[in-house]
């Protein structure tokens, strides 16, 4: 197994670790309260994502600043939003409705970002959206509200996603990494305040937990991107569906139905088509860079067979 693909194993089993923490807690915090501590604490392991050749006091030095505060909010909203959906509803349907994410990010590549999505990618999304209301099954029972904002958590994390390709490219990484946490907890911090209950040293134990687990998530995510093509790391992400099943019904026994099942692997299997998909069309733009570089006759351009100078 490639060492990226087992970093981003790992990654997203250290997630999901964290939060089924978070789904304990029920309503005995308040999701301010766990998103201030969470957030808090996660930046422990997060500072070693820091790179050697960049400084923390350099983190407000923005070329998009508008963006960057966006991106920081719309960060802090997806956050509170799958805590609350976290600890009101079973976590595989949580999960579900997450992952229609990348519905929405296509959707503003399209509308915002004005790229071209083929007619395979719309029904492979379709196909997605269709195993999300196996799951949810809309129409044959009451959904709660923790359902609506797991849907509102997909919506602005797309977003978060959407804004993070236009400026990731200029922006230092201690900007993307210290503005949202500061988002986090101080907008956290203020929202907790009028109903702060001191958790108890048990909680106190769980919380640290948490916020260390999905930091070292974070830290283990950078490091399976820098170690394996995207096209293999993205299909990992759908463990967290199989952690979601085994977790809720260890702990919290939650089993989903047979509908439910069939819902999920739906999903998985309209993710993974996705990804494959985009991975056969890098590795054939490869190849036929690779033609083109090694085709008889001087290159019209010399960028064909020679890097840019560093």
């Amino acid at each position: 197994m490639p060492t990226g693909v087992l970093y981003a194993v790992v990654a997203y089993s250290v997630y999901s670790c964290g939060d089924a923490i978070i789904k304990g807690f029920g309503q005995s915090l308040s999701v301010f309260e766990i998103g201030f501590f969470i957030a808090l604490f996660g930046l422990i392991p997060a500072i070693f994502a820091k790179p050697k050749s960049e400084h923390w006091r350099d983190s407000f030095k923005l070329r998009h600043t508008g963006l960057v505060h966006l991106r920081s909010f719309t960060g802090v909203a997806s956050s509170i939003l799958v805590t609350i959906s976290f600890t009101t509803i079973p976590f595989a349907e949580t999960y579900s409705l997450v992952f229609m994410m990348p519905l929405f990010i296509t959707v503003m590549s399209v509308l915002i970002l004005k790229e071209k999505v083929d007619l395979v990618r719309w029904a492979m999304l379709g196909l997605g959206f269709l195993g999300v209301m196996l799951v949810v099954q809309p129409g044959f029972r009451e959904l709660e509200f923790g359902h609506l904002t797991a849907l509102l958590c997909a919506v602005f994390g797309a977003s978060t996603t959407t804004i993070l390709r236009v400026i990731a490219p200029t922006e230092k990484r201690v900007s993307l990494i210290a503005l949202p946490a500061l988002y986090l907890i101080v907008i956290n911090a203020v929202l907790m305040a009028p109903g702060f209950v001191l958790p108890t040293m048990h909680q106190f134990g769980l919380l640290i937990a948490s916020g260390s687990l999905v930091g070292m998530g974070h830290i283990l995510l950078i490091a399976a991107t820098r170690n394996a093509p995207a096209s293999q790391v993205a299909p990992i992400q759908y463990v967290q569906i199989v952690w979601a099943i085994g977790l809720g019904a260890f702990f919290y026994f939650e089993y989903p139905d047979l509908l439910a099942y069939i819902g999920l692997g739906v999903v998985v299997l309209s993710g993974l088509v996705n990804v494959f998909i985009d991975g056969a069309r890098t590795r054939i733009a490869g190849r036929f860079a690779e033609y083109r570089a090694s085709r008889p006759g001087p290159p019209s351009n010399i960028t064909e067979v020679q890097g840019p100078e560093i």
